[in-house]
């Protein structure tokens, strides 16, 4: 009778863990798909990547971190101008290479120590990087808001229809972010789609019949990595906001579940996880993976510590992506559903940013770090590129080395302390948006 106390039991706790997986997937799968969406790549293939992405991490770490991992949102910008520049299989090449560059700052941590990161990224660099990235996808966000294309070239809906969509889904994603309460509260985004969808479908706006046409199951669309060093040169700057969003989220879910990650597995371990999931995704034709925050939130309000739970998300998001029909009907989601949630969302990348400055207590009125800010901003938002045709920086890549080269050469730099625990609640505030 105690045998068969104890097989029920564990036959309880297995389909709880499978639940909590299911559970995780759905609290990131509003932010997973969007960054393929509107990158133009392609959902399914972001899921698999994503699912393949997490079970690497946990290869590499030990499996000892509640973590799962999937689409950066800091690459939006980057993705977008690539893909148009040199062509998907390109862009693929050069997010292997940012990947690496992840797997070589592990191995600097791993030699010099996790304080390294934040000695040479400290939050003078990151705060006003970080707006760039929110304030550059600015006008993204705007005019698909209002039925045009990302670049504001092509009128895809009628002006009326896609602002009444768009802004349905803006308030949407607002009042679900600010009243909701429990695990609904880490919905808005997913929460905003759904309804907006539906106003958008009422309206006229989707057309389902390539859904209708396509068979149930099919393997995504890969895509196999092209190396081209102009696209290489462009993307790899890219990968300093990343890294230090991979900190935040590192610290912030050793602080849910009591235990120092930063230490064991070790920094050096989970950016190299974050680095190879990163170069696999590219293999395959996926966005970038990051560490969710969404995630970390879901496992606070529900105590599932255990990082099992995050294998069986893994393996879920894998299934769905040999399910062809759900790809395409999320790529049926008009562009002013997702231009009204970007509002939101690129706008409090760019707040970020700036709470990052606030909360570690930047003075500009101190002339080194006014530069710095000052320079890095405008660059960003004006458009500065430096080179010429093909052999040119700009956008979040040349603000990143901008801003990092003029911390490490203009005297007078603020001590930065070893201990990355005194920096919690700057990194744990980054990590809120910036995927």
């Amino acid at each position: 009778m105690n045998d068969m106390n104890m097989m029920a039991n564990a036959s309880g706790k297995s389909w709880r863990t499978v639940l909590a997986g299911a559970q995780m997937l759905f609290v990131a799968f509003g932010a997973l798909v969007l960054m393929p969406l509107l990158t133009g790549l392609d959902p399914s293939v972001a899921l698999f990547t994503a699912g393949v992405g997490t079970l690497l991490f946990h290869l590499v770490t030990g499996l000892k971190v509640p973590i799962f991992l999937a689409s950066s949102f800091v690459f939006i910008a980057p993705i977008s101008y690539a893909t148009q520049t040199w062509g998907v299989p390109a862009t693929m090449g050069a997010l292997m290479a940012a990947g690496i560059v992840y797997m070589l700052l592990a191995l600097v941590v791993k030699l010099r120590g996790a304080g390294i990161i934040h000695r040479i990224m400290p939050p003078v660099v990151t705060g006003p990087v970080i707006m760039i990235i929110g304030l550059g996808l600015a006008p993204i966000a705007v005019n698909m808001a209002m039925g045009k294309s990302g670049d504001g070239s092509i009128d895809l809906f009628p002006y009326s229809d896609a602002i009444l969509v768009s802004m349905i889904s803006l308030t949407t994603t607002l009042l679900v972010s600010v009243f909701a309460r429990g695990i609904f509260r880490l919905l808005p985004i997913l929460s905003g789609v759904f309804v907006g969808y539906a106003a958008a479908f009422v309206i006229g706006m989707v057309d389902l019949s390539a859904v209708q046409a396509a068979p149930m199951v099919a393997v995504p669309a890969f895509v196999t990595p092209e190396l081209n060093w102009q696209a290489i040169l462009f993307m790899i700057p890219v990968a300093i906001a990343p890294a230090i969003e991979h900190v935040g989220d590192i610290i912030a879910i050793g602080n849910v579940t009591g235990r120092d990650y930063i230490r064991k597995p070790g920094l050096q371990r989970t950016l190299f996880g974050d680095g190879l999931a990163t170069s696999v995704a590219a293999l395959f034709g996926g966005p970038p993976n990051t560490t969710y925050s969404e995630v970390t939130g879901a496992v606070m309000l529900t105590k599932a510590f255990n990082p099992v739970v995050m294998l069986w998300a893994a393996g879920f998001a894998i299934l769905l992506a040999f399910v062809s029909k759900f790809g395409l009907l999320l790529q049926t989601i008009p562009a002013p559903v997702m231009g009204g949630i970007l509002i939101l969302l690129f706008g409090s990348i760019a707040s970020v940013g700036l709470n990052t400055l606030i909360k570690a207590h930047v003075d500009l009125a101190k002339q080194r770090n006014l530069v710095i800010v000052a320079t890095t901003l405008v660059f960003g938002i004006g458009g500065m590129a430096i080179g010429a045709g093909d052999l040119n920086l700009q956008g979040v890549s040349l603000c990143g080395i901008v801003a990092i080269v003029l911390n490490l050469i203009l005297p007078g730099a603020d001590p930065v302390a070893n201990d990355l625990h005194e920096e919690d609640e700057v990194v744990e505030d980054l990590l809120e948006h910036t995927r």
